[in-house]
């Protein structure tokens, strides 16, 4: 298996969207700096505000689990758990397709 490809979706509670997005906004960066990163980026939707999604894609396996554990995840973790209506959901995917 070659890269993979990640799409999380989180659900902030009602009146703390505000508050859930800066939390995902301070993980940018790191995230982007960890080692198999090729991109992390986030979205939140137009239609439900309470909404985020980070699509990401990692070199492989070890590098997504690396980047699981540290400490800007943990801490993260952390911060966001009262600010989330739900679980964080999260699909793993991988490419089939060849780029443009």
């Amino acid at each position: 298996m070659g890269a993979i490809t990640v799409v999380a979706q989180l659900k902030a509670k009602k009146g703390m969207e505000d508050q859930l997005k800066q939390e995902l906004l301070s993980i940018v960066e790191p995230s982007r700096s960890d080692v198999g990163c090729l991109n992390y980026d986030l979205h939140q939707s137009l239609e439900d505000t309470t909404s985020f999604l980070f699509y990401e894609n990692w070199t492989g396996r070890e590098a997504l689990n690396a980047h699981l554990g540290t400490e800007h995840m943990k801490k993260f973790r952390e911060r966001a758990e009262g600010l989330m209506a739900e679980p964080t959901r999260i699909s793993l995917w991988e490419m089939k397709s060849e780029k443009c």
